[in-house]
């Protein structure tokens, strides 16, 4: 669909004073400024208007998945993986995954087709914690556990304070909560690296309160109204 017309379906404006928003340089498609002619895909791509987010008008649905190792979180591969999208009933197809879970990384995975939950919920500015736990190949030290709460070096870049809670150790490994703000890049498996260390099981276990719940893995069910109520108000 032409962005023109996908805002003036969205309500924004009418196409010529779409196209002048465009101009403008406002429209943004996937964080990147809009062209004149551009085409947007309603299902999948996030647009925003002087930043706010814009989506066509339908029955907003929310749902959580207890995402298993070996898929990748995408609604398409182009190596042919299987996606979390495998995981859903045909008749959840038009949602999206809210960011991303590695192709070994077990847990909790929202999914809607709300591209403004999916901004506020990814956007780094937002700083919406998100709980791991965390098996190392080998024991953790004090110290280790120290340089990671305290941010450790990443892609050059150190990351920030987080929260670091042993939950279990021995000379074989250590099992550890930690609770990050920022969404970088396989950023946990790399803050262990750092402290010369490997990850041996990766789970996202919480999003700020909201838990798995029980759910097995590969499960999906709908949020209940409270847990929507505080997803939107985080």
């Amino acid at each position: 669909m032409r962005i023109n017309k996908f805002l003036g379906e969205c309500g924004v404006a009418s196409r010529r004073a779409s196209d002048k928003l465009i101009a403008d340089g406002v429209v943004k498609i996937n964080n990147k400024i809009a062209k004149l002619g551009d085409d947007v895909d309603p299902s999948s791509d996030i647009v925003t208007v002087n930043n706010k987010p814009i989506r066509l008008t339908e029955k907003k649905e929310y749902y959580i998945m207890n995402k298993p190792k070996g898929y990748v979180t995408t609604v398409k591969d182009d190596k042919d993986r299987k996606t979390v999208m495998d995981l859903l009933p045909n008749n959840l197809k038009r949602l999206f995954p809210v960011g991303r879970l590695d192709y070994d990384t077990e847990g909790l995975l929202i999914l809607t087709n709300d591209g403004e939950l999916t901004y506020k919920l990814t956007h780094p500015k937002n700083e919406v914690p998100k709980t791991y736990l965390v098996k190392t190949e080998k024991s953790v030290s004090e110290e280790d556990i120290r340089k990671l709460r305290n941010g450790v070096y990443v892609d050059g870049v150190k990351t920030k304070k987080c929260n670091v809670k042993l939950v279990e150790s021995n000379s074989k490994y250590t099992k550890l909560h930690i609770t990050i703000t920022e969404g970088r890049n396989r950023q946990i498996r790399k803050m262990i690296e750092a402290v010369n260390n490997s990850v041996d099981f990766l789970k996202r276990i919480k999003i700020g309160d909201l838990t798995l719940r029980g759910l097995n893995r590969g499960e999906v069910r709908s949020l209940s109204p409270i847990e929507i109520d505080y997803l939107l108000n985080l």
